[in-house]
Parts: C-alpha cells; structure tokens; sequence
C-alpha cells in the first residue's frame, strides 16, 4: 500500500516538474474564458443546449469505447463536424458575447480622454437631472415613456427611424415629447451627447422575447431589447403603474425613484469627478434590489 501511494505521488511530483509558469497562466485564461462564456449563457437557451450536446457525447464515447462500430462512426462525425454545429446554434449567443468585447470602453481610460471633459459632464449632468426630473413627473402622472442614454455604441440605425431634434434636454421638453397622442410620444428618445438627438425611434425586441415577463408591455420589452445590442442605459416610465425602471446589458432594474434614479444615472455616467464616484459608492445601499435578468424576474 505504501509502494502504491509513493509511486502516485511519483507521478504527480514528476507531472508537476515539468509545470512552467507559461502553463499556469494559460490554464488561468483558459479558466477566465470558461468562467466568463458561462456566466453569458446562464439561464438562457445555450445552457440547456450546452447539458444535451454533453450529454449526447459521453453516451457516444461510452458506446465507442464499448466496442460498437456504428456509434463509434457516429461519434466521429458529430465531434468532426461539432463546432461547425455549435456555431449555428449558438449565434444568437455567440453574436452577444462579440458584441460586448466590442463595446469595450477603452476610450474612457483617463489617459486617452480629451481636454472638453468637464464640457461633456457638464451636459451629461444636465441630462441626468431633465431625465430624472422628467421621470419623477411622468410617473406621478402615469404617463408612459422610453429614453435611450447612448453610450459607445452608437444608435444610427434607430435614429433612422425616429425624428432629430438636436435639443438641450429639460423636465418640460421630455414632458411635452411623451403627452399622449401627439407625434412623437410614441417610441423612444435617444440621448447622445448629453443631448436630445432624436424622437419617436423604434427599437429592437428582445433575443429571447418569451423570456420576458407576460406584464411588462412593449417599452420594457424595447428596453431590454436596445440594451441587450448595445451597452446603451435606457430609462422606462409605465403608464399602467407609473413605475420607474432601467434596461442595462439585457437586465431590467425596476422601482426607482426619481432620486435613486438620478444617483444610479451619475454612478454609470460621470467618469471625470472621482468625487461623484466616491458619493455614489457610500450610498448604494439606497439602490433598488430587483432585477430582471433576460427579462426573468
């Protein structure tokens, strides 16, 4: 028994021998990679997919190994032509997963920021009190909105759709945009620049629309649809509860408040004021809790 655990322990002295630090760190990306796939697919349709393509390998293997010529011929060609498979399963996925590494904001780092950066806080900040301000109004009233705070990727293809209006946003200006049965309250206001840039766009319904919630109507619905292509903060009032939520990265933040609203806007949108940033921190207690992840409550 000695002789036994002594060569196991051999062994493994002799397999971590020829370890290189190369090796750690590969297998650490690798891990990183893993880990990071699988927090994007948890609770979507590729997580069950990913279980049954699984589970349908261990049983070809198990069979190939087993001595049956057939299955082993089958196994052959599945794992041959997998990736190619997966591929076309999983692009919907696999389309999310590029797009955020696309939306990486390097241009944010301090050292690649311009010299008009109190300019463009400055507009932000004017922005976040009209839109706050707007939403704790539209609320009181039960009047329906949708407003889309563009970020690095840009919305041309939505601003297509819409009407420009190239105005310096206020409380007043989002009320008369979104007053029932006028021209523009119907769809969405897109915010670029700190700016109101254009009225009434249409936007995209969600990847896994059947996901979503049956009482949550169209808005939300095109919420959580711009912000799963985008990495775009967009703002929801609804007209049948006058609650006030936020679409980020596909999850949707309910029961805000105008001042938690406000808060929540300066915490993701002002990069320059290390001051703000330290605010925002030591009052996140005061953000609301419940979420909407994929639409799933």
């Amino acid at each position: 028994m000695f002789a036994y655990l002594s060569d196991i322990w051999d062994n493994i002295c002799s397999i971590v021998s020829y370890i290189t630090p190369i090796d750690i760190l590969d297998i650490i990306f690798l891990s990183a990679i893993l880990f990071f796939c699988i927090k994007l697919m948890r609770e979507t349709r590729a997580e069950q997919l990913i279980k049954g393509i699984a589970f349908f390998a261990i049983v070809l293997f198990v069979l190939d190994q087993l001595g049956f010529k057939v299955m082993g011929i089958v196994a052959e060609t599945f794992f041959n032509i997998g990736i190619l498979v997966i591929i076309i399963m999983f692009q919907p996925e696999l389309r999310r997963i590029l797009e955020r590494v696309g939306r990486t904001k390097m241009t944010k780092m301090p050292f690649l920021e311009g010299n008009n950066v109190s300019e463009d806080d400055a507009k932000t900040i004017n922005a976040i009190n009209s839109i706050s301000k707007a939403c704790e109004n539209l609320s009181r009233t039960m009047t329906g909105a949708l407003i889309v705070i563009e970020q690095q990727t840009k919305l041309g293809e939505q601003i297509e759709t819409g009407t420009i209006i190239d105005a310096v946003p206020s409380a007043e200006l989002f009320g008369n945009i979104f007053v029932p049965n006028t021209p523009l309250h119907d769809g969405a206001v897109i915010i670029r620049d700190g700016m109101i840039h254009a009225a009434a766009c249409y936007l995209p319904k969600p990847a896994k629309e059947e996901l979503v919630p049956k009482e949550l109507g169209t808005r939300h619905r095109a919420a959580i649809g711009i912000s799963e292509v985008s990495d775009a903060i967009v703002v929801v009032v609804s007209e049948e509860t006058g609650v006030i939520s936020v679409a980020e990265n596909g999850e949707l933040t309910r029961n805000f408040s105008g001042a938690t609203l406000k808060q929540y806007l300066t915490e993701r949108l002002i990069h320059s004021s290390s001051e703000t940033q330290k605010k925002s921190k030591s009052n996140k207690q005061h953000r609301p809790a419940e979420k909407t992840k994929e639409g799933k409550k």
